[in-house]
């Protein structure tokens, strides 16, 4: 069985993007705004989230706060996107519960290396 990703980013063309790479390996789910992923996780467990950190309606910093207080997601590992490529935002997403940051625009390679990284901790480390 796949393991699940969620997506959670407003610009329809990174959803798309991250769809077309990462679909072959895992099930992915996207969705366009944080209000409508936590909705989602309501029902649904994913083995890992990608959040783009700049949104409408709720922004990436108060997604991961509300998924790190959820009983059922607050193990979940969260990768986040963005724009900016200052320190402070990548320390203030990991003070915030996430394992990982990178910036758009990102390489496809380390995109693949974090989400194995992530789904996949334990054989990441033996085969490194």
């Amino acid at each position: 069985m796949k393991k699940k990703i969620l997506v959670v980013d407003d610009e329809m063309s990174i959803c798309l993007l991250l769809e077309n790479f990462l679909s072959q390996d895992y099930d992915v789910v996207s969705l366009n705004n944080g209000a409508d992923a936590l909705e989602w996780l309501e029902g649904n467990l994913p083995d890992l989230i990608i959040s783009d950190i700049q949104m409408t309606k709720m922004d990436g910093y108060e997604f991961l706060t509300n998924v790190r207080k959820r009983g059922f997601t607050k193990h979940t590992p969260v990768l986040m996107l963005s724009a900016r490529a200052e320190s402070k935002e990548r320390i203030k997403c990991y003070q915030l519960g996430a394992q990982d940051y990178l910036t758009k625009p990102f390489n496809p390679e380390e995109l693949e290396e974090l989400v194995k990284k992530n789904l996949f901790p334990i054989h990441y480390a033996i085969e490194w």
